[in-house]
């Protein structure tokens, strides 16, 4: 089996990588029925060399392998027919600009396993950059603080190595005694919380959080239940508020009258209330006054998320009054941090974590004869057709959605 890992051609250029070198030379070592060849990049974070150093063949030629691996969509005029692919194609939802994309995939009789799709028997995702989101977003969070409030001056992410790095950089920084909110308990939310015991700020409780002051900031992380309620009272777990959450209404203006910071690294699923909405932001009570909105959904549910923002430019400010965008140093603004690529800006540490979660879950099931169906849970296409699972896209590969 020959595994082409192939260049990024998106533009903004992409520098992450799905296997680095050291992730290729692990693959070899397990699976030695596995060869590899890597496509040559100007922008991978990862120079080809580094490949080369290991013997790992570097070549513009992917015709001979059987599986090509990149990270964002590849441009029609790249794809190669009759292979099998992975890659995030940002298609499973629908989206309106890769419709082509899904309809060129099937003329070309490629077989697209989309990073998204590769899930456990549990239906949750296997692999993602979640965690390094979360990181590089709770570090933003306080970069963005202090810009908005002239207390200290951090460096960019993505001017920083690594991990080790950022968190070195917050090592030198004062933290006012602010009380910070995050949701999620996910990859996400799990990123976001290394950097805040990184940094030392102790976690509380939520009975804690909610009834007491501090001389020191302090953060607490919650669940699904702790910010949303069940419109009859009754209390029946976190299954069912996945199931019936149109039975639920939010519940996190009580967060929202004692936070100073909001990290939001919760997933949001369709028909789940809204954390805030832009009546509850206008509020007097509403006290929040920086949203490190890392799951970044635009009009949806952290109200103050108007637009996403980008890694040149992350913050803006959100008056909550007028429910428009304003400077962020605006006096009556809500600051917003809501880059929507952020792994991005970790490159070599979000490249290796995912490498490793690509090794463990994906790779054996080309070995094994699939017997944990995880290839066959993820195929989307086959044969010039759309697979069982993801026959619901073909109104939209028809262009009638």
């Amino acid at each position: 089996m020959k595994f082409g890992v192939i260049k990024e051609r998106k533009n903004p250029p992409d520098h992450r990588v799905v296997f680095s070198p050291k992730g290729i030379k692990s693959a070899k070592e397990r699976f030695s029925e596995a060869s590899f060849i890597v496509e040559p990049s100007e922008v991978r974070t990862f120079d080809d060399n580094e490949y080369r150093t290991i013997g790992i063949e570097v070549s513009d030629s992917m015709e001979d392998c059987d599986v090509l691996i990149g990270v964002k969509e590849v441009p029609l005029s790249a794809l190669l027919p009759k292979k099998k692919y992975f890659f995030f194609s940002h298609t499973i939802k629908k989206q309106p600009y890769n419709r082509k994309l899904l309809k060129a995939i099937l003329d070309k009789n490629i077989e697209l396993y989309d990073h998204e799709t590769i899930i456990g028997s549990d239906g949750f995702r296997l692999i993602g950059f979640g965690k390094y989101a979360g990181i590089v977003g709770a570090y933003n969070a306080f970069r963005a603080w202090g810009l908005a409030y002239d207390g200290f001056n951090l460096p960019k992410a993505s001017e920083l190595s690594d991990q080790n790095a950022l968190e070195k950089a917050l090592s030198k920084i004062e933290i006012p005694s602010i009380k910070i909110v995050l949701t999620g308990k996910g990859k996400v939310g799990g990123g976001a919380k290394e950097i805040l015991d990184a940094m030392g700020i102790k976690e509380v409780s939520v009975e804690e959080f909610l009834q007491n002051s501090f001389d020191s900031a302090v953060y607490t992380q919650i669940d699904v239940l702790d910010y949303n309620k069940r419109k009859d009272g009754k209390v029946l777990g976190k299954t069912d508020f996945y199931v019936n959450p149109q039975d639920y209404e939010g519940d996190f203006m009580k967060f929202a009258k004692v936070s100073d910071m909001y990290i939001a690294g919760h997933f949001f699923g369709d028909g789940a209330p809204f954390i805030f909405s832009r009546e509850d932001a206008k509020s007097k009570d509403f006290a929040i006054r920086l949203v490190a909105d890392i799951s970044c959904d635009i009009d949806g549910p952290v109200a103050s998320t108007i637009r996403s923002s980008t890694i040149e430019d992350p913050i803006y400010g959100y008056n909550p009054h007028t429910e428009t965008e304003v400077s962020y140093k605006d006096t009556e603004a809500i600051v917003v941090m809501a880059v929507d690529n952020l792994p991005c800006e970790l490159p070599k540490d979000a490249s290796e974590g995912f490498g490793e979660m690509f090794l463990e879950h994906v790779i054996p099931a080309f070995f094994n004869n699939d017997k944990d169906e995880i290839l066959e849970r993820a195929r989307i296409t086959r044969d010039g057709k759309l697979t069982k699972r993801y026959t619901y896209l073909q109104d939209y590969v028809d262009g009638k959605e």
